[in-house]
């Protein structure tokens, strides 16, 4: 039972992942975890291929720490998270990822948003 219930634990934290700052990011990349930081800025993209809507976390771009990715066919699901998150506290999901040497999670959910 004890064996169970390990590998339970093991499993949920691997699926869920830990928590980090924007600064901690990228020593855990290719890893799902939550994100903290303070939006900065961000920027909708409606004319480049995709439409992606970027947000800025912990610095104006181009000097922020980590970018929070929507795609513009999961746009509907955020209300202009460009203007909407602009100065919050934000806690994002996913995969972390590397991008041009910076940080970012993808998310198509405002679920993975808090």
């Amino acid at each position: 039972m004890k064996k169970i219930i390990l590998t339970l634990m093991l499993t949920m934290g691997f699926l869920l992942g830990g928590t980090y700052t924007t600064s901690q990011a990228s020593s855990h990349i290719g890893e799902r975890g939550t994100v903290c930081g303070v939006v900065s800025g961000g920027y909708y993209a409606k004319s480049t291929k995709g439409k992606p809507t970027f947000i800025n976390l912990d610095g104006r771009y181009p000097n922020h720490q980590f970018t929070i990715v929507i795609w513009g066919e999961n746009r509907h699901n955020f209300h202009a998270p460009e203007r909407n998150y602009n100065g919050q506290e934000v806690c994002v999901t996913g995969y972390i990822e590397l991008h041009k040497g910076l940080p970012e999670i993808e998310v198509e959910d405002s679920g993975q948003l808090r």
